[in-house]
């Protein structure tokens, strides 16, 4: 399993435009700074997209990871409504914006 998530790493871009991240070991623990950023780009309009986000960092602020924060970042990047849709399970992502770390932080929102 570790030769897909190495595959799906060099599939995509783990720039996501916050100095606190880019570069960085996807292994490494999250700084505040970059959390605080994370939580702030995390904001929805959809109350029940901001549910699932405020229960993911309830559990898990304390320990993400740079690599989570990025994928997170990614899952960001959707409409509210196509993360709605995904966070309750009524579609997929399509295969190129679902590498193993998106994965990964999906099953935690899902937790």
């Amino acid at each position: 399993m570790a030769t897909e998530s190495a595959s799906d790493a060099a599939l995509i871009d783990t720039s996501v435009g916050d100095s606190s991240l880019d570069g960085l070991d996807a292994s490494q623990a999250l700084s505040a700074q970059a959390l605080s950023k994370l939580r702030w780009r995390c904001r929805r309009g959809l109350l029940e997209n901001d549910l699932f986000i405020a229960r993911f960092f309830e559990r898990h602020a304390h320990h993400l990871t740079v690599g989570q924060a990025q994928a997170l970042y990614a899952l960001m990047d959707l409409s509210d409504n196509d993360l709605m849709d995904v966070l309750l399970k009524r579609r997929a992502l399509s295969p190129d914006k679902n590498p193993a770390p998106v994965r990964e932080v999906l099953e935690m929102l899902w937790a």
